[in-house]
């Protein structure tokens, strides 16, 4: 994709101002336009084809980038990032599947600006809990919750509510709020000089996609159910997750006839270790859910 040379990029001389005007100037794509677009990517890797859903879609990127103004980190270099997790996308989507590219793309935007943040900061480098990086993510939207969004040092009731919440110690959830305070940048924020003062950075950034907390939320959650699952799957044998995984959690599931020749036993022993194996796992997944606080959640 040679022809991402040619996209524009933010950049601290430029200013964000007039680095969001300009890909305000790529429009947006009709669901079948866009959809002929990526089938020419994805049979023929027409590189305009591909350079157009890009720039169709820097706005979403910048907007989701926009979410990550409180880790003191640049903002230019943040959209970057987001643009890069944007190509993924691009690459990797396949318009067969039935949904569209912004949905699609928005997980890969999301996944490349949290591993910039990670990488950039050291408090949360690879030896760090799972439950501290829940909080380096979360923690905006804890206070948020409660009301307490505009707090400098947050309120010993509140720090232990949102300790509690996300599985932290409060001494965590202090030292992740003084080091995140203050760098916080609003939506709602005017921009622009030339007349332009009642203009607000969301403005720039309209689209037309759904709920886009509301689909991060769903992400992981699936996420959450997909870890239980594996830990689940331990609780079988050998045989019990192979015959599970093949008659259950496979796309094209494997006949009882098939697997009563594999296992050379009968069709209704196989059908029996299904079952049995289902059993196992169900009451594996609600005893790790009780204990992680999925049940209390859900």
């Amino acid at each position: 994709m040679s022809t991402y040379t040619s996209l524009p990029a933010p950049s601290p001389e430029q200013g964000l101002n007039r680095y969001l005007q300009e890909i305000r100037k790529f429009p947006l794509l009709e669901p079948e336009e866009e959809y002929m677009l990526a089938k020419r990517w994805v049979e023929d890797q027409d590189s305009s084809a591909a350079h157009r859903l890009v720039t169709s879609h820097l706005r979403l990127a910048a907007k989701i980038a926009m979410g990550y103004r409180g880790y003191g980190l640049p903002q230019a270099e943040v959209i970057s990032e987001a643009n890069v997790g944007l190509m993924q996308a691009v690459k990797r989507f396949d318009p067969e599947r039935g949904f569209r590219l912004a949905t699609y793309a928005m997980w890969w935007i999301r996944a490349s600006i949290q591993e910039y943040i990670l990488r950039s900061w050291s408090l949360v480098k690879l030896g760090t809990t799972s439950a501290q990086k829940k909080l380096f993510f979360n923690l905006r939207k804890a206070k948020s919750r409660i009301g307490a969004l505009e707090e400098g040092d947050l309120r010993p009731e509140n720090v232990a509510r949102i300790a509690h919440d996300l599985n932290v110690t409060e001494t965590e959830v202090v030292d992740m709020n003084r080091r995140l305070s203050g760098g916080d940048a609003s939506l709602n924020a005017t921009v622009g000089s030339d007349g332009e003062g009642s203009t607000q950075w969301q403005d720039w950034l309209e689209d037309e996609d759904a709920d886009q907390a509301g689909a991060y939320e769903a992400r992981d959650e699936m996420e959450a159910r997909l870890t239980l699952l594996t830990r689940a799957m331990e609780a079988l044998n050998e045989r019990e997750r192979d015959v599970l995984t093949q008659r259950r959690l496979s796309e094209d599931p494997v006949t009882l006839e098939d697997l009563s020749s594999l296992y050379g036993v009968s069709r209704e022993r196989i059908r029996q270790i299904e079952v049995r194996a289902f059993e196992k796992l169900q009451a594996r997944m609600t005893e790790l859910a009780r204990e992680s606080g999925m049940l209390e959640r859900a």
